[in-house]
């Protein structure tokens, strides 16, 4: 039976920020730059990404899936225009879903947050 590793734990939200297992991992609520626009947001959940990638050896590059979640979802065109930036031509498969997120700081706060799988397997 493969091992489960946790990294990146709050106690405080009861969250693991990315989770090993087996060939996967599993990387939840990415976000960065809150209160900023929404291409900083954009790169700021990256940026919180590829930190918790790292924490198991993978890149951005490693990313299978993501699901993109936005307070406006025309913003679609501003992330499709960072992940070409920054993925290096390795898209992953992802879908894009509007809420209304609870977060603080009301709807001048959260506008982008990502989460995602990525193949750790050999």
């Amino acid at each position: 039976m493969a091992k489960i590793e946790r990294y990146d734990i709050s106690e405080q939200w009861a969250h693991s920020g990315i989770i090993k297992a087996g060939d996967f991992c599993f990387i939840g609520y990415c976000v960065g730059n809150i209160g900023g626009t929404i291409e900083e947001q954009i790169n700021g959940a990256f940026d919180h990404m590829e930190e918790r990638l790292a924490m198991v050896g993978l890149t951005l590059e490693s990313v299978v899936q993501m699901d993109c979640l936005f307070r406006d979802v025309w913003n679609i065109p501003v992330m499709e225009k960072i992940i070409k930036e920054r993925f290096n031509g390795k898209y992953p498969v992802r879908k894009s879903i509007q809420t209304e997120f609870a977060h603080v700081g009301g709807k001048d706060g959260l506008m982008f947050q990502a989460d995602a799988v990525a193949y750790c397997g050999k």
